[in-house]
């Protein structure tokens, strides 16, 4: 009785096995499914852009110059807010004719309305298509200490009271097209790594993108982030930052942020590009786009982590202040 108890004991267990193995290859299954239906998904692209019409802010330097040339060059409509007439002119000699620029401060209601206005004219009873908000500035930024409140406003109108006024005046317009908004945060709008009003800014442009996603959802208007990590542009630029710092310290040492901004900073500009392209292009465009190897392996994972484990190591690897506790 007891050898063939054992028996039939002995013979469960390889059943139980192959019941565990057939759910994890279930699973397995599923999952290769839903990976493909969301690749093929995505790479679903627009019949047509040719009277597609998108306005983009910042386009004097950096990824707002680089994705004007680029969508002007795919057939889009491309209506291009320059801050200074030197950037306007650069652009337009590099592009077709149809590029369109126009000044726009986005710290100046006037200017903006009047941007509002110039779109309105060019782009008719069609709307407009696509909205790309990427103008931003990064200084000052440095230990929060050192920092005055006017710092912090001087950041907050371009990048958040800019960006959201600019918005609010495209609206009727985008929903008179169904069509697209794509907010420019950073990976620094997850987790803030240094003092100043940038991070505080980025913050802000998500909530305010997650908001802005939910209530036009009812008309049509896609609203897509995209958070690059670190990329060589004018933001963060060496020269710039240690001319910002040495105004708030002027005993600060450049060498390690020289040294961690260099090795860091990715001069491919085109992988944040790509994502606003895709965001304006393809039929299903996503919520939000992470731009850049570090974004996705680095600043993105380490913001779910624990908020001490985060501290400890960013105490470690930022410069230090010389007169410490600890």
């Amino acid at each position: 009785t007891e050898g063939a108890s054992g028996q039939v004991h002995a013979a469960r267990l390889p059943a139980q096995n192959l019941g565990a193995c057939a759910m994890w290859l279930y699973v397995g299954l599923v999952a290769l499914v839903w990976a493909l239906g969301w690749y093929l998904r995505d790479r679903q692209t627009l019949a047509s852009v040719q009277d597609k019409h998108v306005f983009i802010t910042g386009c004097d330097s950096g990824f707002g110059h680089m994705l004007a040339k680029r969508l002007d060059r795919k057939g889009f409509r491309v209506l291009a807010g320059c801050l200074t007439q030197k950037g306007a002119a650069n652009l337009q000699r590099s592009s077709s004719p149809s590029l369109r620029t126009t000044l726009l401060d986005v710290t100046s209601s006037e200017s903006i309305q009047q941007a509002v206005e110039w779109v309105r004219a060019e782009v008719g009873e069609k709307g407009l298509f696509g909205l790309v908000n990427n103008a931003g500035v990064a200084n000052p930024i440095g230990p929060t200490e050192w920092m005055r409140i006017q710092d912090f406003r001087q950041v907050l109108a371009v990048n958040t009271f800019g960006l959201i006024e600019v918005t609010l005046g495209f609206l009727p317009l985008l929903k008179q097209a169904r069509g697209r908004v794509v907010n420019t945060s950073s990976v620094l709008g997850r987790l803030s790594a240094n003092g100043g009003g940038y991070c505080i800014s980025k913050y802000t442009v998500e909530a305010f993108s997650d908001s802005l996603r939910r209530d036009m959802y009812h008309f049509g208007v896609r609203v897509s982030i995209v958070e690059p990590g670190f990329f060589k542009t004018a933001v963060t630029s060496l020269d710039t930052i240690e001319a910002s710092l040495q105004q708030l310290w002027s005993q600060l040492a450049p060498e390690v942020q020289r040294l961690i901004m260099n090795f860091i900073c990715d001069p491919d500009l085109s992988k944040v590009t790509s994502c606003m392209e895709h965001a304006l292009q393809a039929k299903h465009p996503r919520t939000r786009y992470s731009a850049g190897w570090d974004a996705k392996l680095l600043w993105l994972p380490a913001s779910y982590l624990p908020a001490f484990l985060v501290d400890v190591v960013l105490a470690t690897i930022l410069p230090k202040p010389a007169l410490r506790v600890r």
